[in-house]
């Protein structure tokens, strides 16, 4: 028995590794995050003892996790993105092994690189930047020239996540973005200057990542080059 910690992937259920879908194919239990593809969660077999962690703490997922691990299941914990960005992969980790259930990290495509890829937006470019920085959204830190800052779970906090940015010295005509529900079929990509930013990203629907940054205004040249291409 072992309990895998897979990670699904940023919204489109084809971004789950080859891997992690051959474990949850073969799973006997099955938990799953609200932000998991429903199509992923069918792929479960019929036979599956099916969780999802909508309504259980993070206290109750780690013992519930040990006790199905401990019965001698096969157990797939479905994680958004990367189980160990902020996925808190790393407590269940803790958790399992404090217990002695074994388990594995599956690793899988993180929202940081794939939402901005989606939305035609490099997190590096030469000559442009070539730092990245991401946050979970709950603060803002101090702006450095030639970096990209990306917010996780920015949305909601993005009038006062923008405000403290402006306050510690980013120029307020800085490009930057909101890329809601990235790698879906419904993605919306929302690109402005820094000080416009949570007025033209209201109503977005969520999840969505925030990028800030010079890197925001290389999209126009990447979408222009393909229009180009296929025109």
């Amino acid at each position: 028995m072992t309990v895998w910690l897979v990670g699904a992937g940023p919204g489109d259920p084809g971004l789950i590794t080859a891997r992690g879908l051959e474990l949850l194919r073969g799973c006997d239990a099955l938990v799953y995050d609200r932000l998991v593809a429903p199509e992923l969660v069918d792929e479960a077999p019929a036979r599956a003892l099916v969780y999802t962690r909508e309504e259980l703490d993070q206290e109750e997922i780690n013992e519930l996790l040990v006790r199905l691990g401990g019965d001698g299941l096969e157990v797939v914990r479905l994680k958004g993105g990367d189980p160990y960005v902020f996925g808190r992969g790393g407590e269940e980790a803790i958790a399992l092994a404090e217990a002695g259930v074994p388990f594995e990290v599956v690793p899988g495509v993180s929202a940081l690189a794939s939402v901005p890829a989606a939305a035609g937006i490099p997190l590096t470019h030469r000559g442009v930047a070539d730092r990245v920085r991401f946050h979970t959204g709950h603060a803002a830190d101090e702006g450095v020239e030639g970096e990209t800052i990306v917010f996780f779970m920015g949305l909601r906090n993005l009038p006062r996540v923008v405000e403290e940015l402006l306050e510690d010295g980013i120029d307020p005509s800085t490009p930057a973005a909101v890329v809601s529900r990235g790698t879906r079929p419904d993605q919306q990509v929302v690109v402005a200057e820094l000080a416009e930013l949570a007025e033209a990203a209201d109503g977005l629907p969520g999840p969505a990542l925030v990028i800030v940054g010079d890197v925001v205004a290389v999209r126009d040249r990447i979408l222009g080059a393909v229009l180009q291409e296929f025109a």
